[in-house]
């Protein structure tokens, strides 16, 4: 049962994150033009994971009517909803052997999650009869889920597709014994479940299950914000055999085990790269997928028709996968999946539009690759986003009207190269601009009374340099008209006033504000207990290959090149192998992890080989 609800658990962190009720308020507020100029579904941007126009071998044969949208009479009253952070993410990809100094495969992974002491991960290595394999897993997991083992290996990113419905569902009364459901009031389901509460009496809560899932909140439970009466549909909530896809990965030999053991996949939706030693390279987006209607899962649906709800799934044959591509690689970062000729409607809360690119960008131009080459991708910390945004900012300023403080900041960005690295005091400057610029713009996003969701920030900066005019332009606070222009400057004279707070700060004064020391990357113990976590200084940004933010980035750096006799393997992660504070190996990874430095991993074939490897890492003394 644990490993079961390990699996769940994830799917809760990486696929449980919606916008409808948001995006229902938006459409109510401001109108379809408006929601599809703020949210489109398909920002014209990025490189898709899989790019083959008019190439599909299929075609989308169920045919359904338009859902229509089941708006409210008026806007729900919900707050405390969050859209979940579009900069989180991971990167995995795989370079052909045409395209590399060995001729062998090379395959890279790096799951960006919290950061944790003890680490989420931990190294593991499986050998049995019929099987050896090694790589990261999680406690609980029964196998390796990054990792590799003598013939392939694989690595998985977040797909981020909407895999979350909310229905309006219309009781009978407060009892909510009955719903309706295409004109019949239909008997609900019931289950009380109990919670044992230490030192306490036990409590009881009474879930009611519709047709669709649960109704989350009721009169009794949180009605205060009127998030009552709407039944939650989550791909998550049904039968899956997940477990069964490491079971098979763990003893795959070539590709076609590489997709039969993903046959057995459903949530939460993942890229999965692969690679092996016979020279295929792949990437297939794996998940249980319906088949959705334009629109379908953007908005709050209409609980009370069985029509609204998901007709049919994506066979696993027709999801988006791409092998041996002629470009030489595969890759995913979290951006959207695929070219607009795909036969299904595709969408997501959001999608990734910076470290896709960067990454393709660079992979399209190298030749000769090797496992340094890969090590420097992934400790890559150039920024798309300030790159396309910071000389557009700076147009806005006027110099001569500059505080002594904020003309040296503009110097400073005036010959910043992008780069998010440890020691840039330039990196602190820009993205406290940033931070402080997105709220002021969508100042009218953000309620009290209700919850809207925020554009991404890539439309941000695609709307401030085509839509001048913009009305969200002009702050609610001030009787003024404000401009674009009014509203960059104002957000750089308050970024440079929280950096210069920043070094006039008692646990800071006197440091210089470079971009490790600013952000302060924070290793956190999962207890949250302040003794037993680390400070580390480190580069990195969530826009950037290396996505370190400040809780959370690379959770595990993998790269594996898949040479014939035998694959060779570097690999990282904060922490160390031990959870115990006490011991050396509590951090004994931190500092590598920090400075992009890796280990080489030792992967013997037999107990004779394990037998001499351990003996060699047992002799090796901790520094003094």
């Amino acid at each position: 049962l644990k490993c079961a609800l390990l699996l769940k658990n994830m799917a809760q962190t990486l696929n449980m994150g919606d916008k409808d009720m948001q995006m229902t308020n938006a459409l109510k507020l401001f109108g379809p033009e408006m929601i599809d100029l703020l949210y489109p579904d398909r920002e014209p941007v990025g490189d898709p994971i899989v790019e083959k126009p008019g190439a599909w071998n299929f075609q989308n044969t169920v045919q359904l009517k338009d859902v229509p949208m089941a708006l409210p009479d008026e806007l729900i009253k919900i707050t405390g909803l969050t859209t979940p952070d579009p900069t989180i993410g991971s990167n995995n990809w795989a370079v052909s052997g045409s395209k590399t100094k060995t001729g062998a495969p090379v395959l890279c992974n790096d799951p960006h999650l919290s950061t944790s002491l003890p680490s989420i991960w931990y190294v593991i290595h499986l050998n049995a009869p019929g099987i050896n394999t090694m790589g990261a897993s999680l406690p609980g997991a029964p196998g390796v889920i990054s990792g590799w083992n003598d013939s392939i290996a694989w690595g998985v990113t977040n797909a981020q597709r909407d895999l979350v419905d909310w229905y309006a569902v219309h009781f009978d009364n407060l009892s909510m014994n009955r719903f309706l459901l295409d004109g019949e009031w239909i008997e609900a389901r019931k289950i009380i479940e109990q919670f044992n509460v230490r030192g306490g009496t036990v409590f009881n809560d009474t879930v009611t299950y519709t047709y669709w899932g649960p109704v989350v909140y009721d009169h009794s439970y949180r009605s205060e914000n009127n998030r009552k009466y709407y039944a939650f549909r989550w791909i998550a909530h049904d039968e899956s055999e997940e477990l069964m896809t490491f079971y098979h990965l763990n003893r795959g030999r070539n590709y076609d085990d590489y997709v039969k053991a993903l046959d057995h996949f459903s949530s939460p939706a993942q890229n999965f790269v692969f690679a092996s030693t016979s020279g295929d390279i792949a990437m297939r987006i794996q998940g249980k997928f319906p088949v959705r209607r334009k629109t379908e899962g953007k908005f709050i649906l209409d609980g009370s028709k069985i029509s609204s709800g998901w007709q049919a799934f994506i066979p696993n044959e027709q999801n988006v996968a791409d092998k041996n591509p002629e470009r030489g690689f595969v890759s995913s970062a979290n951006q959207y999946p695929v070219d607009e000729t795909y036969p299904y409607y595709v969408n997501a809360v959001s999608y990734e539009a910076y470290r896709n690119r960067r990454i393709n960008n660079l992979l399209r131009a190298a030749s000769d690759v090797t496992i340094n080459d890969m090590m420097a991708l992934q400790n890559d910390t150039y920024s798309i986003k300030a790159e396309e945004s910071l000389p557009f900012m700076l147009s806005q300023l006027n110099a001569p009207e500059l505080s002594t403080e904020e003309k040296a900041a503009y110097e400073l960005l005036e010959k910043w190269d992008f780069f998010y690295r440890a020691e840039s005091v330039a990196a602190s400057y820009y993205d406290a601009w940033f931070t402080n610029l997105m709220p002021l713009i969508w100042d009218e996003l953000r309620r009290d009374d209700l919850s809207l969701s925020t554009p991404t920030a890539w439309n941000t900066i695609h709307l401030m340099k085509t839509q001048p005019d913009l009305p969200f332009y002009d702050r609610l606070e001030t009787p003024e008209k404000e401009t674009l222009q009014d509203i960059v400057r104002l957000a750089f004279r308050m970024g440079v006033r929280e950096v210069e707070d920043w070094k006039l700060n008692k646990s800071t004064s006197g440091r210089e504000p470079t971009w490790a020391a600013f952000k302060d990357t924070y290793i956190e113990h999962l207890l949250r207990l302040e003794p037993l976590s680390r400070h580390v200084l480190h580069g990195g940004h969530g826009n950037a290959v290396n996505a370190s933010s400040r809780k959370h980035g690379p959770s595990w750096r993998m790269i594996v090149s898949l040479e014939k006799d035998k694959p060779v393997v570097y690999a990282t992660y904060p922490g160390g192998q031990s959870g115990n504070p006490g011991s050396f190996h509590y951090t004994s990874m931190l500092g590598r992890w920090s400075e992009g430095n890796y280990f080489r991993l030792m992967f013997p074939r037999n107990a004779r080989e394990a037998a001499e490897q351990q003996f060699a890492i047992t002799t090796l003394e901790p520094k003094k």
